[in-house]
């Protein structure tokens, strides 16, 4: 089982997790992404940071929301452990859940083109290629990825915990 948690993301739990992942990005594209994401995005209203851990209670991924523009929401700091399966695919519906409950209609996201693990994930997950936005605009490296949200799960609460 995949237990999915509203978590602060200067806890440590959520340090620990956002720096594996940093190293992961810079070895795969040779940035870390830290300057794209700060843990006060995922305090501001209609955000969130979540982590997923297993039975024992171990730590599995992370993932976090932060409001773009109106009804788009950005999905940040998306990362399951090497290993875990099915880790990103539950955190990323949940991500996807709190979002229609935020009242977002969209949800964009950034990865770069060398990054093909992640852009097959997303494309598996319905999230099509957009024109870049923000400071994306003009980056060749850069593909930006959007998916349209189904308003018939709005009622999901992002605190409460998914499985």
């Amino acid at each position: 089982m995949i237990a999915i948690a509203a978590c602060d993301p200067d806890s440590l739990d959520a340090r620990t997790l956002i720096e594996e992942l940093s190293a992961a990005l810079a070895a795969i594209t040779g940035d870390s992404g830290k300057a794209s994401f700060s843990a006060d995005d995922a305090r501001a209203a209609r955000s969130l940071f979540v982590v997923a851990r297993g039975d024992a209670g171990e730590l599995l991924g992370c993932a976090a929301l932060r409001p773009l523009d109106g009804d788009v929401g950005e999905v940040k700091r998306m990362f399951a452990r090497p290993g875990a399966s099915g880790v990103g695919a539950a955190l990323l519906a949940h991500v996807e859940r709190a979002a229609q409950g935020f009242g977002y209609h969209q949800l964009w996201l950034e990865t770069r083109k060398v990054n093909t693990r992640a852009l097959a994930f997303y494309a598996k997950h319905g999230y099509g290629i957009i024109s870049n936005y923000g400071k994306y605009v003009g980056r060749d490296d850069a593909v930006c990825l959007g998916k349209l949200l189904r308003d018939d799960e709005a009622s999901f609460s992002p605190l409460r915990q998914s499985s």
